[in-house]
């Protein structure tokens, strides 16, 4: 009872800062956004309640990170939320974004028919897994679109010390799309994917397919927030991107992520107060 109060109060006083501080004109804040932030709903849940505790709007185009990543170089955004840290602190280090922050973090999972004819399940590193997956030829879907999840793929597989490049198009299969119609193409196909494990919780037709592989660490997968610099792109709405990320990264805010649930499920763990607290982490 104290901490709900204690959240109301502190929302309501955040509220009145960031009606202060922005004004009218710059009441819309674009968001250039990964898609399994969109698919998973959580910007369904939340966005509504910034909106009525600020009075700001938020607009989100979801794209793969990648294309997020550029459609923010060419100053169509105001904020980038991804899931790609190499590249968003490139985003940062060339001029583009202010400073990036932590938000919060699931993982990456495999996905695979229930016979599993890989024989992944109970594999408990994915560079044994994808070494499997490799010898045994059967079908993996890859996103193919330089989204975060894809460069996370390609990333373990250069871990693994094997290179897609060179394999054979008969078993891997690269859709260019986002992560739905992947995992959608690994079920017809009765083959295995990666998804981040929101995108698969929300996904609402799964067929016999379930997680193969999960845990290990190299599957950790965080998400990052940076507000676009307004010395680069002096149009960007900087305040109105400066509140939605105050309000995101704070303890109210990280509390409403924390509290967000897919079929009795926590979709995201936020970790921008930890990371606030623990900058060396």
């Amino acid at each position: 009872m104290i901490k709900s109060v204690i959240s109301k109060v502190t929302a309501i006083a955040m509220a009145l800062v960031f009606a202060t501080s922005v004004s009218a004109e710059e009441g819309r804040i674009l968001v250039q956004s990964t898609t399994s932030t969109q698919n998973s709903g959580l910007y369904d849940y939340l966005i509504p309640l910034f909106e009525k505790e600020t009075g700001l709007r938020v607009d989100v185009v979801a794209v793969g990170t990648g294309q997020a990543i550029n459609n923010a170089e060419n100053g169509d955004a105001d904020v980038l939320l991804v899931h790609a840290k190499p590249a968003e602190l490139k985003f940062v280090a060339d001029g583009y974004g202010k400073q990036r922050l932590d938000l919060m973090y699931n993982d990456f999972v495999i996905i695979g028919p229930a016979s599993d004819p890989a024989h992944l399940i109970g594999t408990t590193s994915v560079y044994e897994a994808l070494k499997t997956l490799r010898d045994s030829k059967q079908i993996f879907v890859s996103r193919g679109d330089d989204s975060g999840t894809h460069k996370k793929e390609r990333n373990l597989w250069k871990n693994a010390k094997l290179s897609p490049d060179t394999f054979s198009s008969d078993w891997y299969r690269e859709t260019g799309s986002g992560m739905g119609a992947t995992i959608r193409m690994a079920i017809e196909a009765n083959g295995y994917t990666m998804t981040d494990r929101a995108t698969w919780i929300a996904f609402g037709d799964k067929q016999d397919h379930k997680v193969v592989v999960s845990g290990d660490p190299e599957l950790f997968n965080q998400y990052g927030v940076i507000a676009v610099n307004p010395e680069k792109f002096p149009h960007a709405n900087a305040a109105g991107a400066q509140a939605f990320i105050d309000w995101l990264t704070s303890i109210h805010g990280q509390e409403l992520i924390a509290e967000y649930t897919v079929q009795g499920e926590q979709l995201f763990f936020p970790n921008a107060q930890k990371t606030a607290a623990n900058p060396a982490d």
